[in-house]
């Protein structure tokens, strides 16, 4: 009787599925922005509102806050992003140097570390010769500094992606304090804010492949905490004005 052999032409290959941790630096970045400028914005609204202000006192600081938090969270991720360009750079010369002074210890490092991740010696030894001769420097990259990606980082990009998620997280809770009755301005924006912020934190967790109900209530049971505790300030700083 024929061998039974299994039909591979029609098995999808390891490299076509999705893998959603690479989602995980621009997710991070969108999620953070947004988040903050939503959380930040309410927080300091609500505080404001709290301590007996105003309509246009509100609106005042609830634009100020999102204008500095943009500003802030741009140059903060300016400077972060620059910051690993920097270092990434500093790596990548100094592989270059190693391999044209030292290419034989260098081979032997790399055979090395594939051993210590379960290769026979002859394997390891195989393997990085091959991986050295296609492509030395990546190999070194990728295996023993952990260099996968090796797009250079975008400082600029990042700023500006950072700034606009802020600003337009920030919107949700300035909206809602210009339309809101002046009275009631604390209730309308706290549940603005929440709503936002339970949608972004499933969104985020969806896009994630993570659970959405603990994601969207881990970020409203901090906005609660915020909102409560800038709100008890407001009070307080009011009283004793």
């Amino acid at each position: 009787m024929a061998e039974h052999r299994p039909d591979t032409h029609n098995v999808p290959s390891a490299h076509e599925e999705p893998h959603l941790s690479q989602r995980s630096g621009w997710l991070r970045a969108a999620v953070m922005g947004a988040n903050d400028g939503i959380l930040s914005t309410a927080s300091l609204i609500v505080g404001v509102a709290a301590g007996g202000a105003d309509q246009g006192t509100i609106l005042l600081s609830g634009i100020a806050g999102m204008v500095a938090g943009a500003m802030s969270m741009a140059a903060g991720e300016y400077v972060s992003v620059s910051s690993q360009a920097d270092v990434e750079r500093a790596d990548v010369e100094r592989e270059k140097r190693e391999l044209k002074l030292n290419p034989a210890g260098e081979l032997a490092e790399l055979a090395s570390i594939y051993r210590q991740r379960g290769l026979s010696e002859q394997l390891a030894d195989e393997v990085a010769r091959e991986l050295t001769r296609k492509d030395a420097l990546g190999a070194h990259l990728r295996d023993e500094i952990g260099l996968t990606d090796l797009s250079p980082p975008k400082p600029v990009e990042a700023g500006v992606v950072s700034a606009a998620t802020f600003a337009g997280g920030a919107l949700v809770p300035l909206l809602m304090g210009v339309v809101a009755p002046h009275d009631q301005v604390e209730i309308w924006v706290g549940a603005a804010t929440l709503a936002a912020l339970g949608t972004l934190g499933a969104l985020g967790a969806q896009a994630g492949g993570a659970p959405k109900g603990r994601a969207a209530f881990r970020v409203m049971f901090w906005g609660v905490l915020a909102m409560v505790a800038t709100s008890l300030i407001g009070r307080a700083v009011g009283l004793a004005i």
